[in-house]
């Protein structure tokens, strides 16, 4: 799948905002020690890539009620769906000045991800965070996501890198009221 910017402004993909608050001192601070004996932005983006995966688990999967959406609310709380992981990540990855942007597939409802731009070409990662039937991978050398879109099913891979989160996937992380809300309300479709 070709992958097609928002806009050509590689900065834009570095920006802080309300959800990916890297200027936020626990955004920096995690970053920080996720940067400890790492040799350069590439073991570091996989670091943080693993923190985020691993460290955070995604809320439907623990049973967490709470619905965070800001990058550092979800390192606080340590939860969150794959949009507000998405968030968390990318703000740790932007922290480093390591272009990320958002992008999304359409399943049942859509799912969020990111990018990471490396050697000139972006590579989609998803920190979804795994568990039986998902092994979702770090690599610049083919994806290994979450999930594969059914095309049979009409589901879909949308090619758009995003410079910030979609105003949908926001609008429905910041009206809910809990996860069981969010499920009511999530979107199914960009």
């Amino acid at each position: 799948m070709q992958l097609i910017q928002e806009t050509p402004d590689l900065s834009a993909y570095l920006a802080a905002d309300e959800a990916v608050d890297h200027h936020h001192p626990l955004v920096r601070d995690t970053a920080a020690r996720l940067a400890v004996g790492v040799a350069d932005s590439y073991e570091y983006a996989r670091a943080a890539f693993e923190f985020v995966r691993d460290s955070i688990p995604h809320s439907q999967d623990s049973g967490d009620l709470r619905v965070t959406w800001r990058a550092s609310d979800v390192l606080e709380r340590r939860t969150g769906i794959c949009y507000a992981k998405a968030h968390a990540l990318a703000a740790l990855l932007r922290v480093e000045d390591i272009p990320t942007a958002f992008c999304y597939q359409e399943l049942e409802v859509v799912h969020g991800l990111i990018a990471v731009r490396f050697n000139g070409d972006w590579h989609r990662q998803d920190p979804r965070g795994n568990k039986p039937g998902v092994d979702a991978q770090f690599s610049l050398d083919g994806e290994q996501l979450a999930f594969t879109p059914d095309l049979a099913s009409n589901e879909l891979d949308y090619p758009v890198l995003y410079a910030a989160p979609h105003p949908v996937v926001l609008d429905a992380l910041t009206a809910a009221r809990d996860r069981p809300h969010l499920w009511q309300t999530l979107p199914t479709a960009l």
